[in-house]
């Protein structure tokens, strides 16, 4: 079985966010493989392991990210692809474009993602990608099994779940809860040196000149204001509850 996952290098969910000129800087940031992609990564080698063939990691992004392609070569993935150039943006719908690029010749029978990013959130990249290769797609997977050419999944639908069947090739983005993701051993991090890593640009790929146009744009970036200082309210519970009903009209006018 031949399992692709795709994957983003996102910010440390530790790191604090500093806004400068209208972007987030980055110097002296550690970034981490986004860790909804890490479940991806984690369930892709344990179906390697489970029924054999091969997991294959793609990053379309900036080179930094071969850090986080390394490590997931490190937990036990064969190979990995890093997409880099300066002419793709972070615009969803022109990665998931370059992604489908890239998958034009390619055969598979699973592709794993993510169910969103942490930095972005918006979880567009896998859903356009199932689109653009007209292939079954089910977000935010809990439980994934592969019996016979078919995909038995269970999604987490909002605080409900949801029992599914998918014919395969399929694509699927992994929720928390699918699986405890692995440490890369000290072997794995000798091995991933050895590892074929093959590096790309649009130069390699046929893609069109518009789907290179971001369809989004940025507008303005800051960050939430910060937290006030809460307050102990004292005397009786009667008391109490009055002073809060004043507060609640007054200064946070939510009544």
């Amino acid at each position: 079985m031949k399992v692709y996952v795709i994957l983003k290098q996102t910010f440390d969910t530790e790191e604090k966010i500093v806004i400068a000129n209208g972007r987030v800087l980055e110097e002296g940031v550690k970034f981490i493989i986004n860790p909804y992609d890490e479940y991806a990564v984690e369930k892709a080698i344990r179906i390697r392991e489970q029924s054999g063939g091969q997991v294959v990691v793609i990053s379309v992004g900036p080179k930094r990210s071969s850090e986080s392609l390394r490590t997931a070569l490190a937990m036990g993935a064969d190979e990995a692809v890093l997409i880099s150039d300066d002419r793709v943006s972070q615009d969803e719908y022109v990665v998931s474009s370059v992604l489908a690029a890239y998958f034009a010749d390619k055969t598979y029978d699973l592709i794993l993602g993510g169910h969103f990013s942490i930095d972005n959130g918006a979880g567009q990249v896998a859903v356009r990608l199932a689109e653009l290769l007209q292939i079954p797609h089910v977000s935010s997977v809990i439980k994934l099994e592969l019996p016979g050419g078919n995909a038995n999944v269970t999604r987490d639908a909002e605080g409900d779940l949801e029992v599914l069947q998918v014919s395969l090739p399929a694509l699927f983005t992994a929720q928390q809860g699918l699986n405890e993701p692995r440490y890369p051993s000290l072997p794995g991090i000798m091995k991933a040196k050895k590892k074929p890593f093959q590096q790309l640009t649009l130069d390699d790929l046929t893609i069109a000149a518009e789907a290179l146009e971001p369809k989004t744009s940025q507008i303005e970036l800051f960050l939430p204001p910060a937290r006030e200082a809460g307050q102990i309210l004292q005397g009786e519970l009667p008391e109490q509850a009055a002073k809060l009903v004043e507060l609640l009209r007054t200064q946070s006018k939510v009544i």
